[in-house]
């Protein structure tokens, strides 16, 4: 047994006591921005998901805001990476370097902390995203992770009644990802995950005027043109905006002017694949919310919500009324952080709860296949039961082995301590 493996499980066995001197955090894991929201204390995070690496040493030189400041200017020993993709982990070690950044950063960098962290995550994420998700949490010392939907909380953050036998509809429009949902008695009555969002419709942008103009821009440009004058329905008054970049042909930098109508244009497809994604939500709920639904309206929130006339755009597909939240790019965060004290009601809604009664890290070899993974005291038997069927033997759990290790350790100085004695002791004269 080697030594940092014992210190492993030593730091694991403190993690419950260490929680109580951390402060609980509530976490939007964008993949724009994240936001971190500490019990007591309000958002005390809230910077894009990016980081910086000498690709020399690998080791992080800026994260958030800095980072995102350094996008498309590095030098060739710099790299700014964005772990997040659609929604879920891209870059895990990038990941679990960011959270543990922002967790301390929440703490005002103290040590030895270990909060009980809830995040939010898109609704139809794989159990592969959702295990990458908790281990880079764990790595970055956290005692519990739980998982929660991105939808619902969002609906609890707009404020939307959701503990009452009503519908409510919320459309999440992120960086990564589009999340409908109908929501119901604390529950999702139905949901899809629509990964096209934000980044989509900036990348929608460059390609047009990459295309119709032969000029080549950057995201930030990109994403400054749809925030000025990206539009989904026609505006009162038309807009018009200076862009610079470099031409393809010449090779040297270059400016134009683009106008509202042609951005417009330029994200049709995107604006169609989001209104197309609610219609399908709403021929699919049952008829008593539909009825609510037609009462309430359509609740839109996350930064996609803030494109000029979106609200307007699905008022004119569906006919339903349409409104944006009061804080439409925190009220993720903001309806995770109300959760955070009722944990009764937290560990019910979650998708992925882990916390103390996680057991030890086991190393389970059915067949020909080393599978490495964390499971609870109670499944132990259950793995136990599977080895035996496969005609292997189940691997000891490493605190079993480090107990037996403890023990035999102990017993080797107890008998020796008479031999010491003896040896020790002068002889009479």
């Amino acid at each position: 047994m080697r030594f940092d493996s014992i210190t492993r499980i030593s730091l694991d066995n403190l993690r419950p006591l260490l929680s109580l001197f951390s402060a609980d955090l509530a976490i939007d894991l964008g993949t724009v921005n994240t936001r971190v929201y500490a019990r007591d204390k309000g958002i005390v995070v809230n910077e894009p998901s990016a980081v910086a690496l000498d690709n020399r040493t690998g080791e992080v030189q800026a994260v958030g805001k800095e980072a995102k400041e350094m996008l498309g200017r590095t030098p060739g020993n710099l790299r700014v990476v964005k772990p997040m993709k659609d929604g879920v982990i891209a870059d895990f070690k990038v990941t679990e370097k960011m959270l543990n950044y922002f967790i301390q950063k929440a703490h005002q960098r103290r040590t030895l902390v270990h909060p009980r962290i809830v995040i939010s995550v898109p609704s139809e994420i794989t159990q592969v995203e959702k295990r990458a998700v908790t281990d880079a949490a764990y790595r970055a010392k956290a005692a519990e992770v739980h998982l929660v939907e991105q939808a619902m909380m969002a609906a609890i953050g707009a404020g939307l009644p959701v503990t009452e036998p009503g519908g409510n509809m919320v459309v999440d429009i992120g960086g990564g990802t589009t999340d409908v949902a109908v929501i119901s008695l604390s529950g999702i009555v139905y949901s899809r995950s629509l990964r096209i969002a934000g980044n989509h419709m900036d990348e929608a942008i460059m390609n047009h005027l990459k295309r119709k103009h032969n000029l080549l821009i950057g995201e930030r440009t990109a994403e400054q043109i749809k925030i000025e004058i990206g539009s989904a329905y026609t505006l009162d008054r038309p807009l018009t905006m200076e862009v610079k970049g470099r031409g393809l042909i010449e090779g040297m930098p270059k400016m134009i002017t683009v106008g509202d109508s042609e951005i417009r244009e330029a994200l049709s497809e995107c604006i169609s694949s989001i209104v197309s994604a609610i219609r399908v939500a709403l021929e699919r709920t049952p008829p008593e919310l539909s009825a609510d639904i037609s009462d309430r309206g359509i609740v839109l929130v996350g930064g996609g919500a803030l494109l000029k006339n979106l609200d307007k755009r699905i008022r004119e597909e569906t006919g339903l009324p349409v409104c944006i939240a009061d804080d439409p790019l925190c009220c993720v965060v903001l309806g995770t952080a109300k959760i955070l004290p009722d944990f009764k009601f937290l560990r019910r809604i979650s998708i992925v709860s882990t916390g103390k009664q996680m057991g030890p890290q086991m190393l389970t070899k059915i067949g020909t296949q080393r599978v490495r993974c964390r499971i609870t005291r109670s499944e132990i038997a259950t793995r136990s039961e599977i080895a035996t069927a496969a005609g292997t033997q189940p691997h000891l759990p490493v605190r079993t082995i480090a107990d037996r290790l403890r023990g035999l350790f102990l017993l080797g100085l107890v008998l020796n301590l008479p031999y010491r004695w003896r040896r020790e002791t002068p002889p009479d004269r």
